[in-house]
């Protein structure tokens, strides 16, 4: 060890001492950042996951919320009090509302304007 610090120190530009202190110093950095990591690394690993999926069910319920606006609008004309014809034509236009979130959410297309993929402006 004492030879690579004399090896460092024969440059008349730096000092032994100082060497020393930087390797301290760089040492006690290090094991501050390594402890700190430690301490909260899997915490906030754990929020970061906990984050992504959040965001995942909020964008799938906006995605939601847009097609069926989309759908009540366009394609939901007055119907006559409910009856099992009316109820059929419901559940089949449901369904296919369910599919297309799913189509929607699988390809990453938004119905808002953002694009999943490349998580900008779409």
């Amino acid at each position: 060890m004492s030879e690579k610090l004399e090896n460092l120190s024969r440059n008349p530009s730096t000092t032994k001492s100082a060497i020393v202190a930087h390797a301290v110093e760089t040492f006690i950095e290090r094991r501050g950042e390594n402890e700190l990591d430690q301490r909260y690394g899997k915490r906030l690993d754990r929020l970061s996951r906990d984050l992504g999926h959040v965001r995942r069910d909020v964008e799938m319920i906006l995605e939601s919320l847009a097609l069926f606006i989309r759908f009540s609008i366009t394609l939901h004309a007055h119907t006559p009090v409910p009856d099992r014809a009316t109820q059929a034509i419901a559940q089949e236009r449901f369904d296919k509302f369910v599919e297309q979130v799913g189509r929607q959410i699988a390809s990453g297309k938004r119905s808002l304007g953002t694009d999943d993929r490349t998580g900008g402006e779409g």
